[in-house]
C-alpha cells in the first residue's frame, strides 16, 4: 500500500507545552478572526477551535489594546497563543512580555536589522520562538528586482536571509512558513527551502479563499508536501469560521493516514438507490460528532445492496434501505433498524465504541 514519504528530520522547538518539528506529531493550528482586544470574544472563539482540536492558535496583534488582551486571554484558554505582528516592532516586543507565547513576524515589513535585533532579544529573554512568515505579497524589494517577480526562489532567498539575520542575534528558535496564494508556487518554495535547511516549517497556502476553493487549494498544497515529508505544523486559510479551518486540516492529516483524530466519515454520493435523505443523515451525523476526538471509521451507505461490501473496513456502519436500513460492523451486518431510528443507533454504537476504546 502506498505510504507517505519518510518525514525530514527538523529542529526542535517548542511554542507552549507543544513541541514542533524533531518528530513531534504535525499540530494543527488556526488563527482568530475576532478583534483580539475584544476578550470575551476572542476567548469564546479559541475555545470553540478547543473543542475541535486546534492545539496552537495565532491572533492578530495590530495595535496596543491588542497587546493588552494577551494576558487575560491567555488565563482563559488551554492552547498556547501566537501574537501575529506586522509593520510595528515595539508591539512584537510588548507582545513578548504580554505572555505571547511565540512571534510570527515578517521581517520583510518589520523594519530595520536593528528593529529586528530589539524583537530577537526580547524573544530570547523570555525564551519564545519566532516565525518567520515570507508571503510572496510582502517580499522585499530589492528580491523582487533581482527575481523579476515573487518567485520561488525569490522567497526562499528573503527566508534564508532573515534565518540569517537572527542567528547574527544569537537567536535560534526560529519556524519558517514560505507562503503564496497559489498551490504550485508555494510548494516549490517549500521543497527549495526544505532542501537547504532543517528548520520546522509551518506549512499552508495563504489566502486560499472560500470553502470550496480554499478547501481544494489547501488540500493540495498542503497535502503533497506533507505527502513528501515536508512539514510540522499546518494551518487551512480559509475566509470563513476558523473552526472550519481545523476540520479541515485533521481531514488532510487522516487521509494520508499522518495523524488519527475523531470520525473517518465513509459516505456514498447517493444514487437512484438511494431511499433516504442521506445527506441530511450524513451532515446530521457529522455535526454531532463534531467535538469527538477518539478515531473511530463510519459508514453511512445509500443503499443496503453494496453498503457494507463497499465499507467493509468501517467500525460501524448503517446502509440504509427504503424504511429501514442494516447496522454493520466491519462488513457484517449485525441487525435491521427501523428507518427513523438509524441515527439514534448509529450515536448509541459510537458511544459504546468510544467506551471501549477510552477503557483500554
Amino acid at each position: 500500500m502506498p505510504v507517505v514519504a519518510t518525514r525530514k528530520q527538523t529542529r526542535q522547538i517548542s511554542i507552549g507545552d507543544v513541541k514542533i518539528g524533531g518528530g513531534a506529531p504535525i499540530a494543527v493550528q488556526s488563527m482568530t478572526n475576532t478583534f483580539t482586544h475584544d476578550v470575551d470574544a476572542t476567548v469564546a472563539q479559541i475555545r470553540r477551535l478547543e473543542e475541535v482540536g486546534c492545539e496552537i492558535v495565532r491572533v492578530a496583534v495590530p495595535d496596543q489594546p491588542a497587546v493588552e488582551a494577551i494576558s487575560s486571554i491567555k488565563e482563559r484558554i488551554s492552547i498556547p497563543l501566537i501574537a501575529d505582528v506586522h509593520f510595528d516592532y515595539r508591539l512584537a516586543v510588548a507582545a513578548v512580555e504580554a505572555g505571547a507565547d511565540a512571534l510570527r513576524i515578517n521581517p520583510g515589513n518589520i523594519g530595520s536589522a536593528k528593529k529586528v535585533e530589539a524583537v530577537a532579544e526580547a524573544a530570547k529573554a523570555h525564551d519564545v520562538p519566532i516565525r518567520v512568515g515570507v508571503n510572496a505579497g510582502s517580499l522585499e524589494k530589492k528580491l523582487l528586482k533581482k527575481h523579476k517577480g515573487a518567485t520561488p526562489q525569490a522567497m526562499v532567498e528573503s527566508a534564508l536571509a532573515n534565518v540569517e539575520l537572527f542567528r547574527s542575534f544569537d537567536f535560534h528558535e526560529i519556524k519558517i512558513s514560505i507562503k503564496a496564494s497559489d498551490v504550485l508556487r508555494t510548494v516549490e518554495a517549500y521543497r527549495l527551502f526544505s532542501s537547504q535547511s532543517d528548520l520546522p516549517l509551518h506549512v499552508g497556502v495563504t489566502e486560499a479563499g472560500s470553502l470550496y476553493s480554499g478547501t481544494v487549494k489547501s488540500a493540495l498544497g498542503i497535502g503533497i508536501l506533507l505527502a513528501e515529508g515536508i512539514g510540522d505544523t499546518i494551518r487551512v486559510s480559509l475566509t470563513r469560521d476558523p473552526v472550519d479551518e481545523v476540520r479541515i486540516g485533521y481531514e488532510i492529516l487522516k487521509a494520508l493516514k499522518i495523524r488519527e483524530h475523531g470520525p473517518d466519515i465513509v459516505s456514498c454520493p447517493t444514487c437512484g438507490r438511494c431511499d433516504i435523505d442521506l445527506v441530511k443523515l450524513v451532515e446530521h451525523v457529522e455535526s454531532t460528532l463534531l467535538t469527538m476526538t477518539t478515531p473511530v471509521q463510519l459508514a453511512i451507505m445509500g443503499c443496503v445492496v453494496n453498503g457494507p461490501g463497499e465499507a467493509r473496513e468501517a467500525d460501524i456502519g448503517i446502509a440504509c434501505g427504503k424504511g429501514h436500513g442494516v447496522l454493520f460492523k466491519k462488513g457484517k451486518v449485525v441487525r435491521k433498524v427501523p428507518e427513523q431510528k438509524l441515527f439514534e443507533v448509529l450515536l448509541k454504537e459510537v458511544e459504546k465504541y468510544e467506551g471501549r476504546v477510552s477503557r483500554k
